[in-house]
């Protein structure tokens, strides 16, 4: 679809490859390092992969898109037509993607409005879009600005992890650092607040940590017209349970997506995850 604003995000958002060609959306890769093999996510490594090698101990690391990778991708929606793009990317908390976009839309050849959205995962994935769907409608890039960032506002995040030991090694936990040490082994129920990772509840065992996950989802939705998608990494038939009991629980429920995370995210979240994103139409 030919439009002028042109839409990029990045490969944590974990949309559906059908909707991102549907709506015209650009994902650029984070990148994921394994052993000493530096891979782009979504494309040079599968979910299996990094799940084994994370069982196995093997070190993974994650790195932001360069500079010069975000640079490309402007002058290749440019040249298509758009005369002005919106990037929307993962929480700045979280990952310097934000700050490498920046980098480039200073030389870009259009117009850029790059978008710290606080968001992750398909938290950021609505916010995209919603940012398309204003644009495919023939709205301006502060249109679509607003309305991710309306939608930004509006959406939370929350997940449940076998271990922290993973958000440990990563640096990722933030508040939550008060669980280490001893507290390790308790099952905790974490939220992204602020663009960062944090503690919301402490559980006991792991099948009361996912029904109070799934208490908490279906309050934060409510009656209102929701979006949810819910998240995992290699856990599928507890994915496909937890989304099940949401379909029959949340009355104004409209689309539910049940996706695997990508590579950058379970290398700090492990085998185990299950993620909900509750995010208001």
């Amino acid at each position: 679809m030919s439009r002028h604003v042109a839409i990029v995000t990045d490969s944590t958002a974990y949309l559906p490859q059908g909707t991102m060609e549907r709506h015209g959306i650009t994902a650029v890769p984070l990148t994921v390092v394994l052993g000493d093999q530096a891979l782009d996510e979504g494309a040079e490594i599968s979910t299996r992969s990094l799940a084994e090698a994370l069982q196995k101990r093997r070190p993974v690391t994650t790195s932001r898109p360069s500079p010069e990778v975000f640079a490309a991708t402007y002058r290749k929606v440019a040249e298509a037509g758009a005369t002005a793009v919106v990037s929307l990317h993962l929480s700045s908390e979280l990952s310097g993607t934000y700050d490498a976009a920046v980098l480039a839309a200073r030389e870009a050849p259009v117009p850029v409005r790059v978008v710290d959205t606080g968001m992750v995962a398909m938290a950021l994935g609505f916010c995209a879009l919603t940012a398309a769907e204003v644009a495919d409608a023939g709205g301006t890039a502060d249109e679509a600005v607003t309305a991710a960032e309306k939608r930004a506002a509006a959406t939370s995040a929350y997940f449940y992890v076998d271990t922290l030991d993973y958000l440990r090694r990563g640096g990722r936990i933030g508040a939550a650092q008060a669980l280490l040490g001893s507290a390790l082994a308790v099952k905790p129920l974490l939220q992204l607040e602020g663009g960062r990772i944090e503690l919301l509840e402490k559980v006991r065992t792991s099948s009361k940590a996912i029904a109070r996950l799934q208490e908490i989802v279906t309050e934060r939705a409510g009656a209102s017209e929701v979006d949810i998608a819910v998240h995992h990494l290699a856990a599928p038939d507890r994915a496909q349970t937890f989304a099940d009991r949401l379909r029959e629980g949340v009355p104004g429920l409209m689309d539910l997506h049940v996706s695997e995370v990508g590579a950058v995210i379970g290398a700090h979240t492990g085998p185990g995850l299950l993620g909900a994103v509750v995010s208001p139409r």
